[in-house]
């Protein structure tokens, strides 16, 4: 019995050491393709051994099996399961593994393609940033317009404006979108006369984008561009992505329906790779009378010509038509046409029925295609040159009213309109064309019933109505140089230049006489009067390149010519876990105006010289990495911003501005970052002000026809504090938040001037009171949280709620030339509510999978004013312009609602809306 025991005894102290020597070391690093990801966690499956990856995202864990698997996670990014076999005692090294962002690696690919793409890196780019990948904006985007996507975005205010296709709008910090650079692969796509971006010439963009990436604050761009309140970064799919394919379609409210169809046929054999997508929108619009059909089209070809050539060729476009509610309503209009004391939200003034179909005065057509050629040379090993050339083609415009009846028109008195508010279009023809009406008989002029183009306010002629469409086409074409050099493993140079030419072309032509025989048009003083009877469609031209030249002009006609020079340069340093830039730019801005109606031929006014106006900016900032859970940055900047076109050339005339002066941006940012495996924050503050801003206004007095104002010394400052987070809380379960608090107002007084038509003033500067009045038109409060949880494999739920407040009125600072004024009107806080429900079948690798996504925004019908575009007190009603709207007063219409005076013009945000869409990828 004795020599048993000792026996066991022996066996179990042979079966310990044999454990204690049979155990291995497991090692590796954990990347994202760009660098390693600290605080990943590394868990051996079917035990409770693990550990989390360090600075550099490197591991090492101890195993007591010969065999088995790590699983690896890290929040945003897929599990990843991998095998592994280490001998006793020894260490098994499993190399470098890259983690794939959830749903998308398609980030990755694209960022190293071109050093023009300045694409922020998480932990090293000290700028406040955020992310959102193709397969986000597949799966929520939904019927929304491309900017709504960004709406949980910290400091970020989306507005459906209008409520017509592509009329959406953003701002970022209290800046709207002609102070936000757009880049679309490193190029940018603001225009060039004001900076503006209309998304309805970009309707199709998030059928083409990888990635988008905002950098609020001045951002990491090394351009001279307009990123006063941030930078969209959006980075299109390329021809060298893996080949497959995709067939999509969706369906919606209000008869909404998309078609899509992509293919990409991956990098063949010979170094060739195409990708192209087509898809076609159309709907009945969510407000009444707004009607659209868009069409989007993509064309990528790629060689890599050898291991130090690559070229990328792309062509896309999107044609669209789109009926729109451009004149915002008043506020007791909405209230007229709604029922039991709720407005109307989807009241349109803008339209009515003609001849028994659904007509609208305002619409918009635009066909903008952009095409650009990138090749990336890899010199050796240390230098890269990148260069781009771009070109855009844009054609088409927006159409309104011209003229009036009976001292009406379609916005003023109520003999143009039906009891439900709509334009009588009907009626409106039946005088143009001299039929008995309710209004009386038109008198023929020489036997024909002529429409008269007014000089001034249109709503004082008697010279019939028509429809016309203001024309604005442009001709584009643009290069990007970059050369990247590497001096050494922690310094790199980069050197680039940059040029823009640009012409704008600005007429109008008729559209419909509504019934009529004839246009005279009295603005073209080298033929006065014309007459006009020959029509256009307003729809975009399927030909990019066609010329305008063969269509009529009436009322104006003049062209601009922004050419733009510049040179850019940023040197970046990197050691261990500390990063820092210093970037600078110069640039030279010449601004030419060349009018064909206004002057004669031979005056000089009628071709101007090139204005040449010089700006630059200074940027600078640094990252330093704690330790592999904790980061804080800095940058900040000054920025000399050259001043939009109609600030150098006022009041649609030929002489230059004499009070020219350029903007001055200075912005500071410090930030904090926090990563885990499970948890993610960043916590960002920001101060920037806005010194010498330019606006104009014209001069609603009936003794200044045509007159206008400009305003100088208008300053603002923008600062405030940002929150985002997210948490990896379950295995299934995702949390994200964020809260943004700014405080953004005028800085001190400013004056304004006033001038006659001719330029000529007329008055002394005045005073305006503007110091700490608020920054209307954006919401300086918002917070967003929101949760995604995978109920199942491949099936997932996810739902958000957003919530805006400290939302002001748009303002007049004309208005404010009284020191006891009262600021600005703040609008009533308001929250939404969207949810999703999304399916993933994986057919198999050789079929393919089906995706299925439903998506409803504002699921509790959430009835909101999203914009005001005056500042009207309820206290101001002796002094409120009359509403425009027949036999409707102020008092009936309910002097308040929700504590906004009813003579406010607003425009309310969408209620309940779904989209369902279907997807099967191959």
């Amino acid at each position: 019995m004795k020599k048993m025991k000792n026996w066991l005894l022996t066996g179990l102290f042979f079966m310990i050491v044999s454990t204690v020597f049979s155990q291995g070391k497991v090692t590796g690093k954990i990347t994202d393709g760009t660098g390693g990801l600290p605080g990943a966690n590394v868990v051996i499956k079917g035990s409770t051994t693990g550990t989390s990856t360090d600075f550099d995202g490197n591991f090492s864990l101890t195993s007591t099996s010969s065999t088995g698997e790590i699983v690896i996670s890290f929040l945003g990014y897929d599990n990843q399961t991998v095998k592994f076999t280490v001998a006793n005692g020894s260490t098994a090294n499993l190399g470098t593994i890259t983690l794939v962002a959830s749903n998308s690696n398609e980030l990755s690919e694209v960022v190293v393609t071109s050093s023009i793409i300045d694409v922020a890196k998480d932990r090293k780019t000290p700028v406040a940033v955020s992310t959102i990948k193709a397969a986000e904006i597949q799966a929520k985007l939904g019927s929304q317009e491309f900017p709504e996507i960004l709406k949980s975005t910290p400091s970020v205010y989306a507005s459906k404006a209008g409520g017509g296709y592509g009329d959406s709008r953003i701002a970022i910090r209290g800046f709207d979108q002609k102070n936000i650079a757009v880049m679309i692969n490193g190029v940018p796509i603001n225009d060039m006369e004001n900076s503006s971006v209309y998304w309805s010439n970009w309707a199709g963009i998030s059928d083409v984008t990888s990635a988008m990436q905002v950098q609020r604050g001045l951002g990491a761009s090394k351009l001279a561009i307009s990123s006063v309140g941030g930078t969209i970064n959006i980075v299109t799919k390329t021809s060298d992505m893996k080949e497959g394919g995709s067939v999509s379609s969706s369906f919606g409210n209000n008869n909404y329906l998309k078609a899509q169809a992509s293919y990409n046929t991956g990098v063949m054999k010979n170094g060739l790779s195409a990708s192209v997508l087509f898809s076609r929108t159309a709907g009945d619009g969510y407000v009444n009378g707004t009607q659209f059909e868009g069409y989007n089209y993509f064309i990528a070809f790629g060689y890599k010509a050898s291991d130090k050539h690559n070229f990328q060729f792309t062509f896309t476009g999107a044609p669209q038509w789109h009926d729109q509610r451009s004149q915002s309503p008043l506020l007791s209009d909405f209230l007229k046409f709604g029922s039991n004391g709720d407005p109307n939200i989807k009241y349109n003034s803008d339209w009515g029925m003609r001849n028994g179909e659904e007509y609208n005065l305002k619409t918009n057509y635009y066909h903008k295609p952009v095409m650009s050629l990138n090749w990336d040379y890899d010199i050796n090993s240390t230098t890269k040159l990148s260069t781009v050339g771009y070109a855009s083609w844009g054609r088409g415009g927006g159409t309104t009213s011209a003229g009036g009846i009976k001292g009406s028109t379609p916005y003023n008195g109520n003999t143009l309109r039906n009891a439900d508010g709509t334009i009588n279009f009907d009626l409106i023809e039946n005088w143009n064309s001299g039929q008995p009406t309710t209004l009386g008989t038109r008198t023929p002029v020489n036997g024909k019933y002529e429409n008269v183009s007014s000089a001034g306010n249109a709503t004082n002629v008697t010279n019939g109505l028509s429809q016309i469409a203001s024309v604005n086409s442009h001709n584009w074409y643009g290069a990007v140089i970059n050369l990247d050099k590497k001096f050494s493993e922690n310094l790199t140079f980069d050197f680039g230049v940059e040029g823009r030419m640009y012409q704008g072309i600005h007429f109008q032509n008729l559209i419909d006489l509504l019934g009529a025989d004839v246009y005279k048009n009295v603005a073209d003083v080298n033929n006065n009067p014309g007459y006009f009877s020959t029509t256009y469609a307003p729809r975009p031209n399927g030909n990019p390149f066609v010329s305008t030249d063969y269509q009529d002009r009436i009322n104006y006609w003049n062209d601009s010519k922004v050419n733009y020079y510049g040179a850019f340069t940023q040197l970046e340093y990197t050691t261990g876990n500390f990063t820092a830039f210093l970037q600078g730019a110069i640039s030279q801005q010449a601004y030419q105006r060349i009018d064909h109606f206004k002057y004669t031929y031979d005056s000089p006014l009628a071709k101007t010289g090139f204005k040449t106006i010089t700006g630059g900016d200074i940027k600078a900032g640094a990252n330093y990495n704690i330790n592999e859970h904790h980061n804080v940055f800095v940058n900040g900047g000054i920025y000399s911003k050259q001043p939009f076109f109609n600030a150098v050339y006022p009041n649609n005339a030929s002489i230059v501005n004499p009070n020219l002066t350029n903007e001055k941006i200075k912005a500071v940012e410090v930030g904090y970052g926090f990563r885990s495996g499970i948890f993610n924050a960043n916590l960002n503050a920001y101060y920037t002000t806005w010194d010498d801003r330019f606006t104009t206004a014209l001069d609603q007095a009936p003794t200044n026809p045509s007159g206008y104002y400009t305003f100088q010394g208008v300053n603002e400052i923008h600062k405030g504090l940002e929150l985002d987070v997210n948490a990896k809380v379950l295995d299934k379960l995702k949390l994200n938040g964020m809260i943004s608090i700014g405080d953004w107002k005028y800085n001190g007084n400013a004056t304004s001037s006033r001038f006659d038509v001719a330029n000529n003033p007329i008055s002394g500067e005045q005073p305006l009171y503007l110091d700490g009045v608020k920054v209307g038109n954006n919401a300086q409060t918002t917070m967003a949280i929101g949760a995604a949880y995978e109920i199942l494999n491949g099936l997932n739920v996810d739902a958000s709620l957003n919530y805006s407040e400290k939302l002001f009125g748009n303002i007049d600072v004309s208005k404010f030339s009284a020191a006891n004024n009262k600021g600005a009107m703040e609008l009533p806080g308001f929250a939404t509510t969207d949810a999703g429900v999304s399916y993933k079948w994986n057919i198999s690798p050789k079929i393919g999978a089906l995706n299925f996504r439903l998506n409803v925004n504002n699921v509790f019908d959430k009835i909101f004013i999203n914009e005001s575009f005056t500042n009207i007190f309820t206290s101001d009603y002796k002094t409120a312009p009359t509403p425009t709207t027949p036999g409707v007063t102020y008092a009936q219409a309910g002097e308040v609602y929700n504590g906004v005076a009813t003579a406010n013009r607003v425009y309310f945000g969408y209620g309940r809306t779904w989209n369902f869409s279907l997807r099967y990828d191959f």
